[in-house]
């Protein structure tokens, strides 16, 4: 794979090439390649197996100021070259946009001192012990109780592959990158009532991963808790999101202070940079060199050099989040996040989940969240959601068919405590976030 790399290195230097014979002012070339296992089960059947290997290439080439892009998965030679000429043959028709262009070239990395992030840690699991790991994980939540009577299936991943970018400044950097994962989907039932619940692990290490017992346990555990779910009343109660999904009210942030929402000004943050957002005590540093990280990255996919920033200091927001493009509509440099964040890490010190559970005292602990009832440009917040009912610091019962509202404005203001009960499995990482009271509709 790595020789495969330094090949494909060529390949992106001979297309730029190709397109500034062409006639392109300016040119960047993306390749990715991919190869791994994947396989599925369900009810201790094996369904799936399936090997990957595969890539593709992605060209933006710039005739002044006329931008054409195209794409393909066919890596040969000769499909290159012609990827490269329909780019340039779009460029010729597009119309002029005053914004576009690449990245400044001051704030591209320097692909000689590119950092190892430690990133690529390839498995060579046959596919027996593929098979083997995926029906143990299942047959592990299987056998937790008679009510775990069917099963949305364990699935296993291994992957490994590398990302080649370069463009007509000269620069062509690299990187390689592997992923394994894990994961068991169970359904339970009990008289009229049936649930579903999950369970996953993932790491950059194969041998990180959580044990397929250990996952098919925790996903009959969850799924057991939600049998005999109840309706409550409409209320306005303090809220409590488990780590696994308090990512997402930072998910609905970041969303909120990225360029393309910022120039469009169609968020409810648009006017935010430098004002408190969220309480005094919280802050969020972004970390793109965290070794094995999941979201770890020393270049974007403009390959801007990434940095480690302050996002949220004492509650102010501190910068937005900008591509070269949202950056030049705003008047303002890239901030290396064109194609997303490196691992933000929310400050904690809240206590783990049972001392959480005491600081909610009684109200509502979420556990999942249903349907897509977010509007950034107001900040209106309506979402489904199931999970347990606490009182007195001590879960209750199972609740469903209920739904939270309120204005992300005021939730992330309202912010009361964040658990050290932190989710690292993916690109926020959080622990159980408390609000201190949401509108609950119920029955």
């Amino acid at each position: 794979m790595l020789q495969e790399m330094n090949q494909v290195k060529q390949a992106v230097a001979d297309a730029v090439a190709l397109a500034k014979k062409l006639g392109a002012s300016a040119c960047e070339v993306s390749i990715s390649k991919q190869q791994g296992i994947s396989v599925g089960c369900r009810m201790q059947e094996l369904e799936t197996v399936e090997y990957d290997y595969g890539g593709a290439l992605g060209i933006a080439v710039w005739m002044g100021k006329q931008k054409g892009s195209a794409s393909t998965s066919d890596l040969s030679p000769e499909a290159l070259k012609q990827t490269v000429e329909a780019a340039c043959n779009i460029a010729k028709y597009t119309s002029e946009d005053p914004f576009t262009g690449m990245a400044d070239p001051d704030l591209m990395v320097n692909a000689e001192q590119i950092p190892d992030l430690d990133l690529y840690h390839p498995s060579d699991i046959s596919t027996e012990d593929a098979i083997a790991m995926t029906l143990a994980c299942e047959k592990a939540g299987l056998e937790k109780s008679e009510k775990i009577n069917n099963s949305d299936g364990a699935s296993f991943s291994s992957h490994q592959g590398f990302k080649v970018y370069g463009n007509s400044t000269g620069l062509i950097a690299a990187y390689p990158s592997s992923r394994h994962s894990l994961s068991c989907s169970l359904i339970a039932s009990d008289t009229d009532d049936m649930q579903r619940d999950y369970a996953y692990t993932v790491s950059r290490v194969m041998s990180h991963l959580e044990a397929p017992e250990i996952v098919g346990t925790r996903a009959a555990k969850d799924v057991l808790a939600r049998l005999n779910a109840r309706k409550i009343n409409t209320a306005k109660v303090p809220v409590l999101f488990n780590s696994e999904i308090a990512s997402s009210l930072f998910g609905h942030f970041i969303g909120a202070i990225s360029g393309g929402n910022l120039y469009r000004k169609a968020t409810f943050l648009l006017d935010a940079k430098g004002t408190q957002v969220f309480p005094e005590w919280l802050n969020i540093q972004e970390d793109p060199f965290i070794l094995q990280g999941l979201s770890s990255r020393a270049f974007d996919s403009e390959g801007v050099a990434t940095q480690k920033r302050d996002i949220v200091s004492n509650g102010v927001l501190n910068t937005w989040l900008l591509s070269s493009y949202a950056a030049r509509k705003l008047k303002l440099a890239s901030t290396g996040h064109a194609g997303g964040i490196h691992n933000w890490l929310v400050a904690a010190g809240g206590g783990n989940f049972d001392a959480m559970l005491k600081k909610l005292g009684t109200g509502l602990l979420v556990t999942e969240m249903m349907g897509q009832g977010v509007n950034l440009v107001t900040g209106d917040y309506s979402r489904g959601a199931a999970g347990f009912w606490v009182e007195n610091g001590i879960i209750q019962y199972p609740v469903s068919e209920i739904t939270i509202a309120g204005k992300l404005q005021d939730m992330f203001k309202n912010i009361v405590a964040i658990g050290d009960d932190i989710d690292q499995k993916g690109s926020i990482q959080c622990g159980s976030v408390l609000v201190e009271e949401m509108q609950i509709a119920g029955s």
